[in-house]
C-alpha cells in the first residue's frame, strides 16, 4: 500500500471502500510534470531560508529532474495504488534519496500545490489550443484561395436568402476562430501561478525566498516562470477555481463554432443540398447500406458539444455553494477540465485535416444560384436607386416574386409590357443585368474583405 501524506492522529485505518472512492492518482496524473516544478520552486525556497543546506538542496533536485525526465521519455507511470499524484511523486522522490524527501513538503500543503498544478496545466493547454485554432484557420484560408471568386448561396432561417461568396462564407467562420484565439491569448495573459499558500493562512517562509525560487526555476521551464508569483492573497488562492471556469467558458464557446459549422457542413453535404462533398477519410459506412457515406465526424463534433457544456455548467455547480476555503468538493475539478481539453484539441486537429478536403460541387450550386429569389432584394434595391421608396420597391418586388411562381414562369423572361406593370422603371435589360450572382456580390460596397488573423 502507498504511504500518504497525513494520518499521525488517526487510530483506525482508512476503509477500503471509501479509499477507493476518495482517490484521484487515476486522473490528476496527469499533472505529474507540474507537480514536480512546484515541488523544485519549493526546494530552492526552503533552502534559501536555511531549511535545507546546499548538499540537501543539490540532492533534492537533482533526484526531481530525474523524475521530470522519466516523464518526458514516456517512462513515468503512475502508482495507482496512490492517494494522488502529490503523494506518487513524494513516494518516488522517497525511493531515489529516503528520509531526506520528509523534509521537501516542509510548510507546504497540497492545497497549495494543486491550484498551482492546474493553473500551469492551463497554461500549458490554452497554448496548446491557440496553435491548433490556427491550423483551423490556416485550413480555412486555403480553402479559400481554391476556391476564390466562387458564388455560393445564403441562407437565413435556413431559407435560400441572398448570393455570397463562397470565400466570405468560410470567412465568417474565421472571424469567430479569431475571437476564440484571441479569448484564449486573454485568459492566458491573466493566469498567474501563485506559490506559498500553505492550507489556506500562507507560510513561516519570506516572500523573497519565494522570488528567489522562482527566479531559480527559470532553468527547468523558461516560457512560464516569469508568470509565477508569490502569493498575494492566500485564502483566495486555494478557495477558488474562477480560473478553470474561464477556460471552460472559452473552450464552450469555441465548441459552439465548431457544432455550427458541423452543421452546416452535414447540412450542405445532404442530396437535398448536394453543395459540397466530404472528404471520405473521415466518413464511415453503413453495415446495412452499402450506399452511406455519413458525416460521422461531424455528428460527433456537434454531440460532444452537450459533453463540453456540461462540463462547465458540473463545476459551476460543484463551486456555487461551497464554504471557505479548500473543500474535497473541488478535487471534481479536474474531470471537467481535463475532458474539455483533451476533447477540443482532438476536435481541433482532425478539424484542420477535414476541411482542406472538403470539394464544392460547382454545377450544382450553379443551379442553385438561377433561383431568382436569391436576387429579389438586389432588385429592390435597384428601384430605389431609381427613386423608389424602399417600402414601395419591396411591395414591388414581392408581388412580381408571387406572381413569376403562381405563373411558373421566371422574372427575367418576361418582356417589358409584363414588366410595367409591376413599375413603370421596370425593364428586361435592367433585370437580366441585376438578376445575376456578379451584381450581386459586387454591389455590397459596405464590406471590408479582411483575412482572419488572431492577434500575436
Amino acid at each position: 500500500m502507498s504511504k500518504k501524506l497525513w494520518g499521525g492522529r488517526f487510530k483506525k485505518a482508512i476503509d477500503k471502500d471509501f479509499e477507493k472512492f476518495s482517490k484521484s492518482i487515476q486522473y490528476d496524473f496527469k499533472l505529474a510534470r507540474v507537480d514536480v516544478f512546484h515541488s523544485i520552486i519549493h526546494t530552492f525556497a526552503l533552502s534559501g531560508s536555511g531549511l535545507l543546506n546546499k548538499k540537501e538542496t543539490k540532492t533534492i533536485i537533482s533526484a526531481l529532474n530525474e523524475i521530470i525526465k522519466e516523464i518526458d521519455a514516456g517512462k513515468f507511470k503512475p502508482d495507482m495504488s496512490s492517494e494522488d499524484i502529490h503523494t506518487d511523486i513524494h513516494n518516488r522522490l522517497e525511493k531515489k534519496i529516503g528520509k531526506l524527501s520528509a523534509k521537501v513538503h516542509t510548510l507546504r500543503s497540497r492545497n497549495d500545490q494543486i491550484v498551482f498544478n492546474e493553473k500551469f496545466y492551463c497554461l500549458d493547454e490554452a497554448i496548446s489550443i491557440k496553435d491548433l485554432i490556427n491550423e483551423v484557420l490556416k485550413s480555412f484560408l486555403s480553402l479559400m484561395k481554391k476556391y476564390d471568386k466562387q458564388p455560393f448561396i445564403g441562407y437565413t432561417h435556413t431559407q435560400r436568402a441572398q448570393v455570397i461568396l463562397f470565400s466570405d462564407y468560410l470567412s465568417a467562420f474565421g472571424h469567430m476562430l479569431v475571437r476564440d484565439s484571441n479569448r484564449i491569448k486573454k485568459f492566458y495573459d491573466s493566469v498567474i501561478p501563485y506559490i506559498g499558500a500553505g492550507a489556506l493562512a500562507g507560510t513561516s517562509l519570506h516572500r523573497k525566498e519565494y522570488f528567489k525560487a522562482i527566479d531559480s526555476f527559470l532553468s527547468f521551464d523558461d516560457s512560464k516562470s516569469g508568470k509565477i508569483k508569490s502569493v498575494e492573497s492566500s485564502i483566495d488562492n486555494v478557495s477558488d477555481r474562477d480560473f478553470i471556469m474561464e477556460f471552460l467558458n472559452v473552450i464552450s464557446i469555441i465548441q459552439m463554432h465548431l457544432s455550427r459549422l458541423s452543421e452546416d457542413i452535414i447540412l450542405y453535404s445532404t442530396q437535398e443540398f448536394d453543395y459540397l462533398d466530404l472528404p471520405e477519410e473521415f466518413c464511415t459506412g453503413s453495415s446495412l447500406m452499402p450506399h452511406k457515406k455519413n458525416p460521422d465526424f461531424l455528428e460527433l463534433v456537434r454531440g460532444y458539444t452537450g459533453r463540453i457544456y456540461g462540463n462547465q455548467v458540473s463545476l459551476m455547480t460543484t463551486m456555487k455553494g461551497l464554504p471557505m476555503t479548500y473543500n474535497r468538493d473541488m478535487q471534481l475539478d479536474k474531470e471537467p477540465l481535463f475532458s474539455s481539453v483533451e476533447i477540443i484539441k482532438d476536435e481541433l486537429k482532425i478539424m484542420a485535416k477535414f476541411i482542406k478536403g472538403i470539394r464544392l460541387k460547382k454545377k450544382i450550386i450553379a443551379e442553385a444560384l438561377l433561383d431568382e429569389r436569391l436576387y429579389a432584394a438586389e432588385l429592390a434595391e435597384f428601384l430605389v436607386f431609381k427613386g423608389i421608396a424602399f417600402k414601395d420597391a419591396h411591395d414591388i418586388v414581392g408581388k412580381l416574386i408571387r406572381h413569376a411562381e403562381d405563373n411558373k414562369t421566371r422574372i427575367k423572361q418576361m418582356p417589358d409590357s409584363v414588366l410595367k406593370t409591376f413599375c413603370a422603371r421596370l425593364n428586361s435589360v435592367d433585370v437580366a443585368k441585376v438578376m445575376r450572382s456578379t451584381h450581386a456580390i459586387t454591389s455590397k460596397k459596405s464590406i471590408k474583405r479582411k483575412v482572419p488573423k488572431p492577434d500575436a
